[in-house]
């Protein structure tokens, strides 16, 4: 709606987990080498934190797309709220392989479905390719069960290597979850946590959304930024630095912006969005 007043190509500030927006403050780029180092030194397991908006999927999704399918086979878990142990190996099979399930009783129990997970993990690895189990929103998880099967999954491992990489994303909360489950605890080496971002990145994460979706294009009045300096602060202070909040009130701002043909955006305006909707 508001694109084309702005000279933008696309909405920058969807709350979507697309990696081409992802912002590489310090503490990003310090998870991302830690998860890559997990991955390309075949560690077995790791563990993204964070606190909610803080951009934790946003991460997984990135390294999801730069391993790339053709080294990688990738199960993508988002929604672990399993009733059932064998419900989250099920969901590992149906996404490392493209085989049907079988649907007889006894070939879908924990044992069977264990034995089936191996056996596409090893073919995967015959066939040149890395195996990856990606479990978002694993803070979610309350079932001990649930997080005993994802321990016994690292068990597969070859002489020399693990068969796939393990990696559990979720709220600050996971980590005491984990804690409280030693033998699983033990098996992650690497950990990473994502808090708010700090003022200055702030300022550098608007602008790189904006920069995702700038047209090119030779106008001098396009090298004048959409957002004034003075704006920093107020948004980080109304947002706490989180990124979606981030995302929501700028959003809401260019909108705003365009309804009332604003130039540019001032500490004013973003004060009057901020009244206006109701974003206490």
């Amino acid at each position: 709606m508001y694109e084309k007043y702005w000279h933008l190509k696309g909405k920058p500030f969807q709350n979507t987990p697309d990696p081409n927006f992802l912002y590489l403050s310090s503490q990003h780029e310090d998870a991302l080498m830690k998860i890559t180092y997990v991955v390309a030194q075949n560690l077995g397991a790791g563990l993204i934190t964070g606190v909610f908006g803080c951009g934790k999927t946003l991460l997984a999704r990135v390294i999801q797309r730069d391993l790339g399918p053709q080294k990688f086979c990738t199960a993508y878990i988002n929604s672990p709220l399993f009733s059932e142990p064998s419900e989250v190996i099920r969901s590992m099979v149906r996404s490392l392989s493209p085989q049907l399930l079988p649907e007889k009783k006894t070939e879908l129990s924990v044992d069977s479905l264990l034995e089936k997970l191996n056996a596409i993990l090893v073919d995967n690895v015959r066939e040149g390719k890395e195996n990856m189990i990606i479990v978002d929103e694993a803070h979610t998880i309350e079932d001990i069960r649930i997080f005993e099967q994802l321990r016994l999954v690292l068990n597969f491992q070859s002489e020399e290597k693990f068969l796939l990489t393990l990696l559990l994303v979720g709220q600050p909360e996971l980590t005491a979850k984990i804690d409280s489950l030693k033998p699983l605890a033990q098996r992650i080496p690497i950990r990473c946590h994502l808090g708010p971002l700090e003022e200055d990145d702030v300022s550098k994460y608007i602008e790189h959304r904006l920069n995702v979706v700038r047209e090119k294009r030779a106008d001098t009045d396009l090298l004048n930024p959409i957002f004034d300096d003075s704006v920093t602060k107020v948004i980080t202070d109304h947002t706490g630095g989180i990124p979606r909040k981030i995302n929501t009130l700028c959003d809401l701002v260019l909108l705003s912006g365009f309804a009332k043909k604003e130039k540019k955006i001032d500490v004013d305006f973003i004060k009057s969005v901020i009244k206006e909707f109701n974003l206490y």
